[in-house]
């Protein structure tokens, strides 16, 4: 009799939405809810909306039981065993098909190659092999560390690309997409947030690259700090009303280009009271800021820092 592979227990925390999981495992969306429904698994978990939401354990349990099936079990069979195995407390191999662990052990040349597999997949448009990449990736890491460490570079490389007309605009725009999903996913699924008066994030008027906006709020979100998200192209009069109706405790603007930083050091004239008194306290970052020192001087407020983790300590430093 053939031992069965062990399975893996990973992350439980609920991270991957229906469609996703069926890139990543191969298993068809209706097979899911038909699964579900009739041998009561996976059991995933629910968004505000009733949306499907799935950990990397499911990931992982779900690839176990299909390469069971195809090895010729019948389903409620693969199933039972892997609810066994599980109350026997077994942990063990993952399915084949792990990209990234056993190229690198060692944490100093995990995350870079989780990079380098990251940007081919984004570049090349193998959604899929990204999903597995990511998968692999949060297993053993905390989001925080994934946007930091990967995905914020993937996002600077695939900007970098489309600067020197290396990748087209519908790459940029799918690659870019598909990263923005994967955050907005982690924001939406944070902890609880501090009982405190949330943060507003914005990017300046005309300015369309929210990647640094979106990275710093993801993960101050993670950090359980409330977060009111904006996203790209914010007028200025209709951030100054915002402000007044909720009464922030800090205000974040983001400009990447000169055109937009134009526009952005404006803000003191549509909030003259906060510019005076300081409250909320207003502080400001982007790429214009870090590579000509002289905005810094014209743009009222706090510059955050030339990275994000400097943009994180100085904002949780001033907010506490």
């Amino acid at each position: 009799m053939t031992l069965l592979p062990d399975v893996y227990d990973g992350s439980e925390e609920p991270l991957y939405n229906i469609g996703v999981v069926a890139r990543m495992t191969g298993i068809s969306m209706a097979t899911l809810r038909a699964w579900e429904r009739r041998y009561d698994y996976p059991l995933s978990k629910r968004t505000a909306g009733g949306h499907r939401l799935y950990s990397e354990k499911d990931v992982m349990n779900l690839k176990w039981v299909k390469a069971r099936v195809d090895e010729g079990m019948q389903t409620s069979q693969a199933i039972q065993a892997l609810r066994h195995q599980q109350e026997a407390g077994r942990l063990i191999t993952e399915p084949e098909g792990v990209i990234i662990r056993e190229k690198a052990l060692e944490e100093k040349t995990y995350l870079p190659v989780i990079r380098e597999q990251l940007i081919a997949a984004v570049l090349s448009h193998d959604l899929s092999k990204a999903d597995l990449i990511l998968g692999e990736a949060t297993a053993f890491n905390s989001p925080e560390t994934i946007i930091l460490e990967v995905i914020a570079t993937t996002m600077a490389e695939v900007g970098e690309s489309w600067e020197n007309h290396n990748i087209r605009v519908a790459t940029e725009h799918l690659a870019t997409n598909y990263l923005r999903q994967h955050m907005l996913m982690w924001m939406l699924n944070s902890p609880p947030p501090r009982p405190v008066p949330p943060i507003i994030l914005a990017c300046a008027p005309n300015e369309w690259h929210e990647g640094s906006l979106l990275i710093l709020g993801t993960i101050l979100r993670r950090r359980r700090w409330p977060v009111v998200y904006l996203g790209q192209a914010v007028p200025l009069p209709d951030l100054a009303s915002l402000v007044r109706d909720i009464n922030p405790s800090m205000i974040v603007l983001v400009a990447m280009m000169e055109q937009s930083a134009t526009k952005l050091v404006e803000w003191a004239q549509w909030l003259p009271e906060v510019a005076e008194t300081g409250r909320p306290i207003v502080g400001y970052g982007g790429r214009v800021f870090t590579r000509e020192v002289e905005w810094r001087s014209r743009m009222p407020g706090k510059f955050l820092g030339e990275t994000y983790q400097q943009g994180l300590e100085n904002i949780e430093q001033l907010l506490r």
